[in-house]
């Protein structure tokens, strides 16, 4: 999914809970709570960060490495708070989310152009500590930044997998540890607190796992970026 359709779901429902706003202060005491628990849902944007080796073209006659891919799905449970103070809140939002990344390599075979490509399927569990900054809540309303570090293991990883030669695949390592900066809204609803969250997840190590075969060979490291898009009830 594109970040402009991030940005348009945003606001559609910004202007839907602005509704609220006009009614008074809902759930006046929530900040006073030491913790808070909560459920989030959402969807991703996968891509790689990756870096070609200077003579990558002297591979099998590679001449250029594209990786391309989808959307996903993340689900959160549980959402834990700890609210140190009204504005500042250290939390965990471990998640399990899916995505699928293809890999596509051109090459000369015979004269020819030759296209051959594999596929990487994680199932990631992702453990999240994020420190949340929000501004003072003003009527219904509070607007914040997050930024913090998250662990993630692939439970799908084929690291252990043995290669065949005839039908090579592309080998990540199945533990991940990356940053994550973003930001949202939080609305205060008469029962529960609603949030919109858009936030960005860079990988801080190369998952490529070397083993000089058709895919592995042109790569010098291959790190993860993820946007999420997340919506967030907090009781």
């Amino acid at each position: 999914m594109k970040i402009s359709r991030y940005i348009t779901i945003l606001f559609l429902l910004l202007s839907v809970v602005s509704f609220g706003q006009r009614y008074g202060k809902n759930i006046p005491n929530f900040e006073r709570n030491k913790f808070h628990f909560g459920i989030a849902l959402g969807v991703t944007s996968t891509a790689y960060n990756y870096t070609l080796k200077q003579n990558y073209s002297s591979f099998d006659s590679v001449y250029n490495v594209s990786i391309k891919s989808g959307p996903g799905f993340a689900i959160h449970i549980p959402l834990i708070s700890w609210n140190l103070s009204p504005t500042v809140h250290l939390r965990t939002i471990p998640s399990l989310t899916f995505h699928e990344s293809t890999f596509e390599y051109s090459y000369i075979s015979n004269g020819k152009t030759e296209i051959k490509q594999t596929r990487s399927e994680p199932v990631l569990v992702n453990l999240p500590l994020i420190l949340k900054l929000n501004t003072k809540r003003i009527n219904n309303f509070s607007a914040y930044a997050i930024g913090g570090l998250v662990y993630s293991f692939d439970l799908a990883s084929q690291e252990d997998v043995e290669q065949k030669v005839s039908d090579p695949i592309i080998k990540l390592t199945r533990h991940d540890f990356s940053y994550q900066v973003g930001g949202g809204f939080d609305f205060y609803l008469p029962y529960f607190k609603f949030g919109i969250e858009i936030k960005l997840s860079n990988g801080m190590k190369n998952l490529l796992i070397q083993d000089d075969t058709f895919f592995s060979s042109p790569l010098e490291s291959l790190k993860t970026r993820v946007w999420w898009f997340s919506l967030t009830f907090e009781g």
